[in-house]
């Protein structure tokens, strides 16, 4: 499995303007399947643990609502920083980007993502 998850952070790496970091973390577990960061201070891992609490509490939310429905995404905007977490359709794994809002375009970041997320979407 590693081989085309590092194909896959190497993707975003290399086209994402402002790339910071990726993750891709199962919900079940909060194991980390894969993670690259080009910033030595900024733990997509960690990050990823956290975000995970945010994930679990809005599928709960919508679980206590009755609601026929499921995350696409979830948007993070920080003062310097725009992050992403894109959940899996089956609801097993997230993908949690992280970029620089100075250098990045959300509506691109969201692209690319997309893009190369469907390269590992039956692997996982």
């Amino acid at each position: 499995m590693s081989d085309f998850l590092k194909q896959f952070g190497e993707d975003l790496k290399n086209n994402v303007p402002g790339f910071i970091a990726v993750a891709v973390t199962e919900i079940k577990s909060g194991i980390s399947y894969f993670s690259l960061s080009v910033d030595k201070k900024f733990d997509p891992e960690l990050a990823s643990a956290f975000n995970l609490e945010v994930v679990k509490a809005k599928l709960n939310a919508i679980s206590a609502l009755g609601l026929d429905d499921s995350i696409d995404d979830i948007l993070i905007s920080l003062n310097n920083q725009i992050h992403l977490i894109d959940v899996s359709e089956n609801n097993e794994y997230f993908i949690y980007l992280a970029v620089d809002k100075k250098h990045a375009n959300l509506g691109m970041s969201k692209a690319l993502l997309n893009k190369y997320k469907q390269d590992i979407k039956s692997k996982i």
